[in-house]
């Protein structure tokens, strides 16, 4: 009888800690939390505890197990970069500002040569890398680092920040897509610029391997021609890019506020035994 009041008191417990996001964004403590409702293995007559998990404790598991999921350290990508990109995926999230219907983000890491495969596409959904390949800075940017930047037309510089991706287009480079900036100073004239994603020939491992590096852009994140299509169709219509730079740059967001991202997820109760 006193096994059975237990595991009755368990489940109640167990079903009162789901988290209740109002946008269906899996977390690694709701993973939890699903799994120990599974397996009536982990209930027995040891001691059960109520742990108290912060909203800010929720939110770096969050990224930390979607960056453990997608092998994400494998692939060269730099943790805080991640962790910067979801903040700001998260922040654009409360406002409305990408898609509901693709949670996926674009991270471009400019810290990195130009030789290396710096541009990421992450299906936060899915925990699942996309893609990882060659993108591409602009003329007045450097040679294989990128080391300046600006808002500005006709300098053929990169700029860093937040993007939203808009729609597509047929130009000079073929198929291509908008890009809203939205960190004012840094790159909100992308669209006046015609910053764009696009394919180029440059972008390619055969040039690297004459030039020593990529070919470079006006200002544009361009990408291997190959998989210019499949790329611009993943993250077309509403979803965030995030261009990354070196810290000398001193770039900074709005939407890089860590505890907006972490307040949706609100604080919540998991068991745990003792």
């Amino acid at each position: 009888m006193r096994k059975r009041i237990l595991r009755g008191t368990a489940y109640v417990l167990l079903a009162l800690s789901i988290p209740a996001l109002n946008w269906s964004l899996k977390d690694d403590s709701s993973a939890v939390v699903a799994k120990t409702i599974r397996d009536t293995s982990l209930i027995s007559d040891s001691a059960i505890t109520v742990k108290e998990v912060s909203a800010a404790e929720a939110y770096v598991d969050y990224v930390k197990n979607i960056y453990s999921s997608a092998a994400l350290a494998s692939s060269g990508l730099d943790f805080d970069v991640f962790r910067k990109a979801v903040t700001g995926y998260l922040n654009f999230r409360t406002t409305g500002l990408v898609s509901t219907d693709k949670q996926v983000i674009s991270i471009v890491d400019f810290t990195q040569p130009s030789t290396k495969k710096r541009l990421w596409i992450v299906d936060l959904l899915n925990k699942k890398l996309l893609f990882n390949t060659l993108v591409a800075h602009g003329q007045g940017s450097g040679d294989n680092y990128a080391t300046s930047f600006s808002n500005t037309s006709e300098s053929h510089q990169s700029s860093l920040g937040f993007y939203i991706t808009s729609n597509t287009y047929q130009g000079k480079h073929g198929l291509s897509l908008k890009l809203n900036g939205m960190d004012k100073g840094y790159n909100t004239n992308a669209l006046s610029r015609a910053v764009v994603v696009h394919g180029a020939e440059y972008v390619s491992q055969d040039f690297v391997n004459q030039h020593g590096r990529l070919g470079r852009s006006y200002g544009c994140p361009a990408v291997p021609v190959e998989l210019t299509p499949a790329i611009i169709n993943t993250i077309k219509g509403r979803t965030a890019l995030f261009i990354n730079g070196p810290s000398a740059t001193k770039y900074a967001s709005s939407y890089l506020n860590e505890e907006s991202a972490a307040s949706q997820f609100g604080s919540r109760q998991l068991l745990a035994g003792s």
